[in-house]
């Protein structure tokens, strides 16, 4: 099953939100550990080189889980429980934009030299240039405090979920783990 169906998300939903974790998860940090690296150290040029080409890749990915979102709707909501559901709307297109943001101010950052960004030397995405003055500095600022935004929401939005399994007893974590037949 590769479609959402009204009682759980399908394979692609799954696959999407999992792969799409990981690679957060994994950029945060090494971001985080990047930053401290010195000129003489051997990760100097290969930390930014697999930070940029997992971003690239996972904004490709976003854009299509947004594409699917719109293709294939997300499962029935929990009834009775419409703050929590308003709630949960806000927190993920939270997520989306924040996604977005640090991608986006990640790509200014990177090319504001007018170097494109190769993608682990698969292909290039091409450099925008400097669009406005202090571009790089400017993008870092954002970026690196999105980037911090998105990792709390991350936490409250798993914290969310082991509440619904654990407090609630509810489907919700069960229907992004598992898929659902029919």
């Amino acid at each position: 099953m590769l479609a959402n169906t009204r009682q759980g998300y399908g394979l692609v939903s799954i696959l999407n939100h999992w792969l799409s974790a990981i690679a957060v998860i994994g950029l945060f940090g090494l971001g985080y550990w990047m930053v401290d690296l010195t000129y003489y150290s051997a990760w100097y040029q290969k930390g930014p080189h697999l930070h940029k080409s997992i971003g690239i890749l996972l904004l490709a990915l976003t854009l299509v889980r947004l594409l699917w979102k719109l293709l294939s709707p997300s499962p029935q909501a929990i009834p009775d429980k419409p703050l929590l559901q308003k709630a949960a709307r806000l927190a993920h297109w939270g997520l989306y934009l924040l996604l977005m943001l640090i991608m986006l101010s990640g790509i200014l950052i990177s090319t504001a030299d007018g170097r494109g960004i190769a993608v682990f030397d698969w292909f290039e995405l091409p450099g925008v240039g400097e669009l406005f003055n202090n571009q790089a500095d400017i993008a870092g600022a954002i970026h690196k405090y999105a980037a911090y935004s998105l990792i709390a929401l991350v936490v409250q939005h798993a914290l969310a979920a082991l509440k619904h399994h654990f407090i609630d007893k509810d489907q919700t974590l069960v229907r992004m783990i598992k898929l659902k037949r029919g």
